[in-house]
């Protein structure tokens, strides 16, 4: 007969993949940087600070006061030329030499997935500051690497979210307005990739995830033309915080059954022709969702993917997101430059194959130039 202390174990599911939801601290308000001195001096005493050539200069005039009213010891590092191996080994010595014991990760998602990923090879706290809301970077326990020359090559899981995120709606405010369209895009998808990844999973913290995504892309429906129309307004920062941190929930609470789909794979795709380089990511992402809809349309014949799309187009027009290649400024691209890239997006490692249905490069193909089609097929011919 087991013992009573074995039934037990034998009762409980356990895992070793840990539920990273959040960061540890996150602080938000306008100038609440200037504010948030005494929290930044809590880390320690020699932060490296690393950001974009451009961020850093216009950065730097909110730190310095910080780290001299706290007695702190900065160095300033460019990441270059891109969030790459390379950056992180030329990072890496400047680590060594200042010594430096936390990590200042300052800009966009490039900047602040090299911030992140430099300080979980070393052990140190992290502390992420966004300036725009082009991304959920900020947020979350990953880190995307490219090449020197900007290709997608591979994602990092990282073993725990930022320590400490401070959105600072005064420094937010100041990026293009391209770049908040952008963060509506990366956010928005998160419900078309995670309601399709999390397939008919019964977990509870699945379906509540899924369901966060539901209400994001709600949200981004009902108030982003207003939030564009009105920078620092309460309805702008209500958009805001849903591309910097809302979005960045939904992948903490879901975890692996709430991951990119073909969205992204199309964005990483897309990233091996140099003309996409100057594409914003949820640029990107978002033409990458109008391509999912099309593969669901025109290989399942699912009328919700119709719909989905046409409600899209319309949201995209209204906001300023591109619907085509020709949009995304890819109107030189050749038709076989697109070949190689849907035979890229179809390796067997991408997060295409996370669709519910087998997808061809041809059937991709397709796809990508039919995103703002009226005709609904249940089969795509492979002939293009």
């Amino acid at each position: 007969m087991p013992s009573e202390t074995s039934t037990i174990h034998s009762c409980v599911s356990t895992t070793l993949a840990p539920l990273l939801v959040s960061p540890s601290q996150i602080l938000k308000g306008e100038r609440i940087l200037s504010q948030a001195r005494n929290v930044i001096a809590s880390f320690g005493r020699r932060p490296l600070l690393i950001g974009g050539q451009q961020t850093l200069k216009v950065i730097s005039p909110h730190f310095d006061p910080i780290f001299s009213k706290c007695k702190l010891n900065p160095a300033y590092s460019v990441y270059l030329p891109d969030c790459s191996e390379s950056s992180l080994d030329a990072l890496t010595i400047t680590f060594k030499e200042h010594q430096s014991d936390f990590i200042i990760g300052v800009g966009g998602g490039k900047a602040l997935d090299t911030a992140k990923l430099l300080a979980h090879k070393h052990q140190l706290p992290i502390i992420t500051v966004p300036t725009s809301a082009a991304t959920c970077a900020a947020w979350t326990a990953l880190s995307n690497i490219y090449s020197n020359e900007g290709v997608f090559q591979y994602d990092v899981p990282l073993l725990r979210c930022p320590d400490l995120l401070i959105l600072d709606y005064t420094i937010i405010k100041t990026a293009s307005e391209r770049t908040l369209v952008a963060g509506i895009g990366d956010a928005i998808a998160k419900w078309y990739e995670a309601s399709v990844s999390s397939g008919n999973s019964t977990a509870t913290l699945t379906i509540s995830a899924v369901q966060q995504a539901r209400v994001l892309r709600d949200l981004l429906f009902q108030k982003s033309v207003a939030a564009l129309k009105s920078p620092g307004e309460e309805v702008w920062r209500e958009v805001v915080d849903a591309c910097v941190l809302l979005a960045g929930v939904i992948g903490g609470l879901g975890g692996a059954n709430c991951r990119t789909v073909a969205a992204h794979a199309v964005h990483n795709g897309l990233t091996h022709i140099e003309a996409a380089h100057s594409i914003l990511h949820g640029e990107k992402v978002a033409y990458g969702i109008l391509v999912q809809l099309r593969l669901e349309e025109m290989i399942q014949g699912n009328q919700l993917a119709i719909a989905s799309r046409q409600q899209l187009l319309k949201f995209y027009e209204e906001i300023g997101l591109p619907k085509t290649l020709e949009e995304l400024g890819l109107s030189r691209v050749t038709l076989d430059d697109l070949r190689r890239v849907a035979e890229i997006i179809c390796r067997p490692e991408s997060d295409i194959h996370r669709l519910p249905f087998d997808v061809s490069s041809e059937q991709l193909l397709a796809a990508m130039i039919s995103t703002t089609s009226d005709i609904v097929s249940d089969r795509i011919s492979s002939n293009i």
